[in-house]
């Protein structure tokens, strides 16, 4: 579904200041590629950090003389989450912020309020509240696809990468 979320909100947010987005990997031909690689080459596990079989495309250390595409301390770094990446900091500051905010007996009324995809966290509940300042009408909010975590891959309700149980696995650099 990424022509829903994550394609969609980079087209809109680009095209709104007149800037195309390429995304790269979604290309026809690199896609066509990918999908041919055995699906058990592209999964991560213990000892196999994920995304390994693209980082080992831009891998140049078996060839001494070759210039690196990029510096180890980023090809083999951990992947965040895009929504992650901004940094722990900031992220930490916008759920410290949005509890100040939200009072509990605020948020004790959040079904009350808004018994229509109501917030599950305080850090939701004050988004929502930013969000009606700025579109109040009640068809804006309709128009907003809510992510919905999948029970069934074991996602939590939080959709922060921080969140996911890979997060603080450690991860050996193997071939």
């Amino acid at each position: 579904n990424l022509h829903y979320a994550d394609c969609l909100r980079a087209n809109k947010s680009t095209m709104a200041w007149g800037v195309e987005a390429r995304v790269p990997f979604l290309d026809k031909a690199f896609l066509e590629v990918a999908m041919n690689v055995d699906p058990k080459e592209k999964m991560s596990f213990k000892g196999k950090m994920e995304k390994h079989i693209l980082r080992k495309a831009f891998d140049t250390s078996a060839d001494p003389t070759a210039q690196p595409y990029l510096p180890d301390s980023i090809l083999w770094r951990q992947k965040e989450q895009f929504s992650d990446g901004v940094g722990y900091g900031w992220i930490d500051s916008l759920k410290d912020t949005a509890l100040a905010k939200v009072s509990d007996e605020e948020f004790a009324k959040a079904a009350e309020r808004w018994p229509q995809d109501t917030p599950q966290t305080k850090e939701a509940y004050w988004y929502r509240e930013v969000f009606e300042l700025a579109f109040p009408q009640e068809a804006c909010t309709e128009s907003v696809v809510r992510w919905i975590p999948r029970g069934d891959w074991g996602c939590p309700a939080d959709p922060s990468g921080r969140a996911q149980k890979v997060h603080d696995s450690a991860y050996d650099k193997t071939d």
